[in-house]
């Protein structure tokens, strides 16, 4: 996902401050995401839950992702469809909420582990975490169809 990432900067770079500055939110949110999983390159070598303040970091960066697409992006992607017409106007209702299922997913997540100061009582942490990390990926799928179809008609 880091090099899909990558590409898309790549691709979008400098199109959009929004989008940039997203796309580079986006980048830390999975950087912390594998650190916390242990996926490469930050493989655990024992089994033991994150620390708290990790967890806890990992969770505002989530957030601070999620509302800025909610409250910054996601307004200015859709004003944008509109004025491209309605195939684009109807995809992003469509693409809309579909993101909303991955907010409530994240925030969930959040209330659950961002303040808890009995983090190691979860013992599904790797589950939960697991499924965050799937409606993660299927709400960047989501989000890039939009930021392309934004991108395709103002390039």
């Amino acid at each position: 996902m880091l090099t899909r990432i990558e590409q898309q900067q790549q691709q979008w770079g400098g199109s959009h401050n929004a989008i940039d500055k997203w796309l580079a939110e986006r980048q830390e949110v999975l950087v912390e995401y594998c650190r916390l999983a242990g996926l490469p390159p930050f493989e655990k070598t024992d089994r033991a839950l994150p620390q708290k303040k990790d967890i806890q970091s990992f969770c505002q960066l989530l957030m601070d992702y999620i509302s800025a697409g909610h409250f910054e992006v996601f307004d200015q992607i859709v004003m944008q469809c509109k004025e491209n017409g309605p195939n684009s106007l109807a995809l992003a209702k469509t693409i809309y909420p579909q993101i909303v299922i991955s907010t409530d997913v994240a925030l969930t997540f959040n209330d659950k582990y961002a303040e808890d100061s009995q983090v190691a009582l979860h013992d599904n942490f790797d589950d939960n975490l697991s499924a965050l990390g799937q409606f993660l990926e299927q709400r960047f799928e989501l989000e890039d169809q939009l930021i392309e179809t934004l991108y395709s008609k103002h390039s």
